[in-house]
Formats: C-alpha cells, sequence, structure tokens
C-alpha cells in the first residue's frame, strides 16, 4: 500500500514541504508520497474526518494559520506541543487516532548549534510576532538560557507568551509599530553576547507586505533569522546582510523540522547526507 502524508495550510502554493519530503522518500525508495492540501479554518474539521479512516493516510504538516486551530481536533497532544500551545506536526495511529507534536523548536535551533556550542555572556533573543512559530521559538530559546523579548502588534499576546516561558517579570515586550520608528541606543560592548533577532510573521512572505523595522533596534553583530522561506532572500535579509549581519534564511528552519516530521510519518529518519543536493533542488 502506498502510503502519504501532506501539509494543510491557508495559503498553502507557496510550501517547500512536499519538496523536501519527496526527495528524501525517493533517495530512501519508500512506497509513498507527500502533498500540499488547501484547507482553510471552516474546512479543517471536515478535512479530519474525512482523513482519520484512511489506512493509507500517515498525518500532516501543518503551516499558517492553522497550528492552534487543530489542537481541538486531536486525540492527543505531546507534552511539548501541549506547553507550546501549537501544533505543526499531526499523526495518525493505526486506530485513527490522531496526534499532534511541535517540531519547529528542534526545527528552528538546528541552524543556530554552532553558536549555542559557545559559551556567553549573555544571550539575548527579540523575537517578532505573537503566533504559534513565536511561541514555539520562544520555548526554544528559554531552553537554550536565552533572555527573551517579544516585538508584536498585540502585546497582550506577547505577554502571554512570557508568561508560558517564566519570563512574566523580566521579559520585554514592545509593539511592531514601536520598531519602525529609530531610536538612539548606545548598545555598548558586545563582546561575548549572542543577540538574534528573529521574524515569526508571514510578513515578507509571496503576496504579503514586507516586514518594516528600522535597523537601529537591531543590535551591532546580531544574528538575524527570517523563517519566511517564499522568498528565499526576502527584503529584511537583503537588508541585514548589506548591513554585515550574519543572517539565517527560513529554508533552514523548514527543512530541520521536516526532519523530525519525516521520521514520525514514515518510520524512517530523513537521508540528510544529501542536504547539499536538497538544497540545490530547493533554490533552483
Amino acid at each position: 500500500m502506498t502510503v502519504h502524508a501532506e501539509v494543510i495550510g491557508d495559503p498553502i502554493s507557496h510550501s517547500k514541504s512536499p519538496r523536501i519530503h519527496n526527495f528524501w522518500i525517493e533517495k530512501l525508495g519508500l512506497d509513498a508520497h507527500y502533498e500540499r492540501c488547501h484547507v482553510t479554518p471552516d474546512g479543517l474539521e471536515e478535512y479530519f474526518r474525512s482523513r482519520r479512516d484512511r489506512q493509507d493516510w500517515r498525518g500532516c504538516n501543518v503551516t499558517i494559520p492553522h497550528k492552534q486551530a487543530v489542537m481541538p481536533f486531536l486525540d492527543s497532544v505531546d507534552p511539548g506541543a501541549a506547553r507550546i500551545g501549537a501544533v505543526n506536526t499531526i499523526v495518525r495511529a493505526p486506530d485513527g487516532a490522531l496526534a499532534g507534536y511541535n517540531s519547529d523548536g528542534a526545527g528552528f535551533l538546528e541552524p543556530l548549534r554552532p553558536w549555542l556550542a559557545d559559551r556567553h555572556l549573555l544571550r539575548m533573543a527579540r523575537i517578532i510576532g505573537s503566533g504559534g512559530a513565536a511561541r514555539a521559538i520562544a520555548h526554544a530559546f528559554r531552553s537554550e538560557g536565552f533572555a527573551v523579548a517579544m516585538i508584536a502588534r498585540d502585546e497582550e499576546k506577547a505577554r502571554v507568551i512570557l508568561d508560558e516561558i517564566g519570563e512574566k517579570n523580566s521579559g520585554m515586550t514592545a509593539t511592531l509599530q514601536s520598531w519602525s520608528v529609530p531610536i538612539e541606543f548606545d548598545w555598548g560592548d558586545t563582546e561575548g553576547r549572542l543577540d538574534i533577532v528573529v521574524n515569526a510573521t508571514s510578513l515578507g512572505m509571496k503576496g504579503n507586505p514586507p516586514l518594516a523595522i528600522d535597523f537601529s533596534h537591531v543590535p551591532p553583530n546580531a544574528i538575524l533569522y527570517d523563517i519566511v522561506y517564499a522568498p528565499l532572500e526576502t527584503a529584511l535579509l537583503a537588508e541585514a546582510r548589506r548591513r554585515g549581519l550574519r543572517t539565517i534564511d527560513g529554508l533552514e528552519m523548514l527543512v530541520g523540522q521536516a526532519t523530525v516530521a519525516f521520521e514520525l510519518f514514515f518510520g524512517q529518519p530523513a537521508p540528510r547526507q544529501y542536504d547539499a543536493e536538497l538544497r540545490t533542488l530547493l533554490t533552483s
């Protein structure tokens, strides 16, 4: 029996997940395939009803805007995903039960591992956004000893996330609007510090307006990490590179989180020895 998995979202045409998973499927010679499926918020209930009884359906990845909305339709949620309050991977058991996981945090941290291996006097993360991805990233940073600040349209949502990760009193919030206005700030000596600024929104994604920030809010020598991967070179990353900042694009996180999901769906580790070939495929 050919088995399959898919990614759901609204919109979904931009997703590169099928190319990643089908590349690995081909390398391993599995009798499987992976697809996109456009599901609107109103269509979630019918989607899961139609999938639950399909023996060939192994599960799905979940992208914008469903990472929190899918949770009521699941039979169980992994403790890590429950802490985050968002699910990006759903796996069907042989009896039809649906279990939710979150691989965003692990996938997000993967390209940061070379820097995380070093010791620092201070680790500071500034996360732009307050949705499911931002929540997973905040938990991931907290697990690595970062102080976390949240920048969002809705500061109340940002404060909820800081409360969840134990930064209720020490965490900082700011409005996205405030980050579009220049500031004068003496960053002082950044030696021994690891500063990371993350765009965890869909701003800058194809079809959406760009993320408009003033770089006076970005510490010198920071790493700028944009989780958007369509386009791969966002205006935000281009400007960061022009200013000499280190950058990480959204493809890194996408492949990292897909690695976790692939093994959950198909029972075999993803063949990461082909990463260079995969990146060429995804950027061609």
